[in-house]
């Protein structure tokens, strides 16, 4: 026992000498900034040099065994009370509430006549000679003043911060954490003194570290940026301690109660203390785990500790992780999920617009017990809550308290529904979310209203751009299957114009054999092309082409001229006699397309040159016109977009065509045009002697 009060001893010493290192360091740095406590700077500074002092004083008798044994270390404390007594009062000062506050100043007097008395006491008993039951009934009484002054201090560490102005505080908030640490603690050891009946030395040998606690909360109000260290402890931290707290004052009130039965004595008494034991830890473990408890728990703290119930930046977190982490779950039980766990709801709905405008079932999450109506809220009921966004508690509907808002009947008679929440987007309602009835229900009040405002609008942004991604979809859809409708209108365009034409002239020629020679070509070449539009109405979206495969160039380009035999401003300027990989229906039909629109573009007489040219490893075919030529801006936005034309009655979807047509034959379709001077329409092609670069030319494309 002796090795052990030696150990503890020496650990005073050092804590005691560090704290008055600490205290002392600090008086001397403030002293130029005392200014920054006010009127309480100067005193402030005296406080921390004769609380030092007791530092100092309590280190030099750290092997005393009694209050009174010793009278320097008493007559420290009460200095060290006596100034921080008076840094209070001059605090209060600082704002006027010495004043304003008629109590503050009796009950500082009342505490420095309560030490006074302590002191006089004390020092009586150290000049008399007394039986250790008086000494016994004399450690009580000088604990007992002890407790006083550290309760009263603590009482007006707490009223100096609490009752001041939001713009004081920042220079309250620090010196009266400090004092309520150092009283604080002193309350602990001087209760568990008086408690036991003697000295507590090893808790004792730990008051330096509250002496040096107090340095450090001074010495952070006197900074400059104070503010910026304020102390900020999260919800999660907050609850965990506080849970930790509830536990330790839980074992600690078991440990006092079976210590008190144990002072009765007897086997009726133990077996008593065991009862005790074994149904408080029975207790303990049904209570503290339970979900309706920890819901408690948080909004105590919530209510108590924090300035606002949410800690927003975690309630978004957890939001966007909510939204964004499980892509497999469907959007609309996200949707309800991240809204339940604002109010740790168990389960939901997600209600969303019909055809006809009313509300019906979309998802569930959690929730398969509740049976939802075809028609989940008429149309009727939803204007007001589309107009207001007013978030419905279902328990004010079922007492009668709420007659603006109309809630269906099935949510109504279900017990677990408790609120319903509008999804407003734009004026607009895109959707309702039912929240099942948590563990723990309370009232909604503002700040329940301005968060299920902010998320309600973010999840109706997301449903309501779901939705549009949906019609996008549909809507591409309808746009390929309108457009493969476009082409093969066009294609039937061009050959109905050729029937016309055949019809016409049967009228006048049928009796030359030439013609008719002429005719059986053409209905061949019409039938050719009403086949190979049948074959091409399953590829128009793909890209793809019939067939790739090795095309005498010189051939399909006699082809092209051939068809435009009629045409004497059509010329052949140049030809190769070249073998390419192509489809030869495909590259007549976009050489057709494209010196017919360089003749559509040109004036009557006007040539247009049609030539084929060997370019590395392609084929090079040009079509060029000196016609009314485009702009830049019209190639580079216009020309290749489907459906814009500038002829009248055009589709707008032959130059679309040929160069997905050109692209499938993995060539490229180039243009160069001046307004004024004309147009060049450059189609390159692979050459089939360099077809085993590109491997895939000699196989179908579906």
């Amino acid at each position: 026992m002796e090795g052990r009060a030696a150990v503890w001893s020496t650990i005073g010493v050092g804590l005691d000498v560090t704290g008055a290192i600490a205290l002392a360091s600090v008086a001397m740095w403030l002293v130029p900034r005392r200014d920054r406590f006010g009127s309480a700077g100067t005193a402030m500074v005296c406080a921390l040099l004769l609380t030092a002092l007791w530092s100092l004083a309590a280190a030099a008798a750290s092997a005393s065994t009694s209050l009174a044994a010793d009278f320097i270390p008493s007559l420290a404390e009460s200095a060290r009370n006596l100034a921080w007594l008076v840094v209070i009062y001059r605090l209060f000062a600082s704002d006027g509430r010495h004043a304003s506050l008629a109590p503050i100043r009796p009950v500082i007097l009342s505490l420095g006549f309560v030490e006074v008395m302590h002191l006089a006491v004390d020092y009586g008993f150290t000049r008399i000679v007394i039986d250790e039951k008086v000494l016994s009934i004399a450690f009580e009484f000088g604990v007992m003043f002890r407790l006083l002054v550290t309760v009263g201090g603590l009482v007006l560490a707490h009223n100096l911060y609490a009752g001041a102005p939001r713009e004081s505080r920042a220079s309250l908030r620090w010196p009266a954490t400090g004092l309520a640490i150092l009283w604080a603690f002193d309350l602990n050891l001087y209760t568990i003194a008086y408690l036991a009946g003697n000295w507590p030395e090893e808790i004792a040998a730990l008051r330096g570290l509250s002496a040096a606690a107090l340095a450090g909360c001074v010495a952070i109000g006197g900074a400059k940026n104070r503010d910026d260290l304020r102390l900020r402890p999260s919800r999660a931290v907050t609850f965990q301690t506080f849970s930790l707290l509830v536990i330790g004052v839980y074992l600690v009130a078991m440990v006092a109660v079976a210590q008190w039965l144990s002072y009765a004595g007897g086997n009726f008494a133990r077996l008593v203390e065991l009862a005790f034991l074994t149904l408080g830890s029975a207790l303990a473990l049904v209570v503290l785990p339970s979900r309706r408890v920890r819901a408690w728990f948080k909004v105590i703290l919530a209510k108590h500790f924090f300035q606002h119930r949410y800690d927003y930046r975690e309630e978004w977190l957890r939001f966007t992780r909510t939204m964004g982490s499980d892509q497999s779950a469907p959007l609309g039980e996200r949707v309800v999920q991240s809204i339940a766990d604002v109010f740790e709801s168990p389960a939901g709905l997600l209600l969303t617009p019909g055809e006809h405008g009313e509300l019906t079932l979309a998802a569930r999450w959690n929730w398969r017990e509740i049976e939802v109506p075809a028609v989940a809220l008429p149309v009727e009921d939803i204007g007001y809550f589309e107009s207001t966004g007013y978030i419905a508690d279902l328990d004010d509907m079922r007492a009668g308290r709420e007659s603006a808002a109309t809630a269906p009947g099935w949510l109504v008679d279900h017990p677990r529904a408790w609120a319903l929440i509008p999804l407003v987007h734009y004026e607009r309602l895109v959707g309702m979310v039912v929240l099942a009835r948590p563990q723990l229900v309370r009232k909604f009040d503002w700040e329940d209203f301005d968060l299920l405002r902010v998320i309600g609008q973010q999840v109706a942004s997301y449903l309501s751009e779901n939705a549009s991604q949906l019609a996008l979809a549909e809507s591409a859809r309808f746009e390929d299957f309108n457009r493969r409708i476009a082409f093969v209108m066009h294609d039937i365009k061009n050959l109905a114009s050729q029937f016309s034409l055949l019809a016409r002239n049967a009228e006048l020629h049928a009796e030359k054999p030439a013609f008719r020679a002429d005719m059986l070509v053409t209905l061949r070449n019409s039938s050719d092309k009403l086949t190979a539009l049948l074959a091409r109405l399953s590829r128009y979206g793909s890209g793809g082409v019939d067939r790739v495969e090795q095309v005498a160039a010189a051939a399909v380009l006699a082809l092209v001229m051939e068809r435009f035999r009629g045409q004497p401003q059509v010329v052949l300027a140049e030809s190769r006699d070249v073998a390419i990989t192509a489809s030869r229906h495909s590259l007549e039909q976009v050489l057709v397309h494209l010196v017919q629109n360089a003749i559509d573009a040109s004036e009557p007489g006007s040539p247009v040159f049609l030539s084929l040219a060997v370019e590395g490893m392609n084929a090079r075919f040009e079509v060029l016109d000196s016609g009314a030529g485009m702009s830049a801006d019209f190639v580079r936005n216009r020309l290749f977009k489907p459906f814009v034309s500038t002829k009248s009655g055009g589709f707008g979807i032959g130059a679309f065509e040929a160069r997905e047509l050109v692209r499938a034959m993995r060539g490229r379709l180039d243009v160069e045009s001046r307004e004024g001077l004309g147009s060049r329409f450059t189609v390159r092609l692979p050459l089939a002697a360099h077809s085993d670069i590109y491997p895939n030319y000699a196989e179908k494309v579906a």
